[in-house]
């Protein structure tokens, strides 16, 4: 595994995670890689919105990164698998309390203005759908 290191000095240790999770796709990533190992047609489906070219550019900056793992088989067909590394695994574990205050966010400003506050989450085996203020099941770290 190669970790590139982006140019430019970083102001603080923010700036240097945003550095690598900056976007609107890299979380959602982390986020259904830290439920199990997916191929690329897996997390598309997982990561709904995203598109091919975007999620194949997130995935080698990732990788790039020391973030995600791809592993090729040399099958017939080429099979090739994405997974979390013990360095993204600990991105995970750091996003969680971000997730939980996102939670707690939009639960507020919905008792607030007595909307409804149920999260919309696209669903793939897998990767479940939460409410919002809903306990996350067992295990699931980041943005339930």
């Amino acid at each position: 595994m190669r970790i590139v290191r982006r140019p430019g000095a970083f102001v603080c240790g923010i700036d240097a995670a945003m550095d690598v999770i900056g976007g609107k796709w890299k979380v959602l990533i982390l986020w259904a890689l830290n439920e199990r190992t997916c191929r690329f047609g897996e997390l598309r489906r997982a990561v709904t919105g995203v598109t091919e070219k975007v999620l194949s550019s997130h995935l080698r900056e990732l990788e790039d990164d020391g973030i995600v793992h791809r592993e090729v088989y040399a099958e017939v067909p080429p099979r090739v698998e994405y997974s979390l590394t013990p360095l993204g695994l600990s991105l995970n574990a750091a996003l969680e309390p971000l997730g939980q205050w996102g939670r707690d966010h939009i639960c507020r400003g919905a008792e607030e203005t007595g909307v409804d506050a149920g999260i919309g989450v696209a669903v793939d085996a897998g990767v479940g759908a939460g409410a919002c203020c809903g306990a996350a099941p067992e295990g699931v770290v980041g943005l339930r």
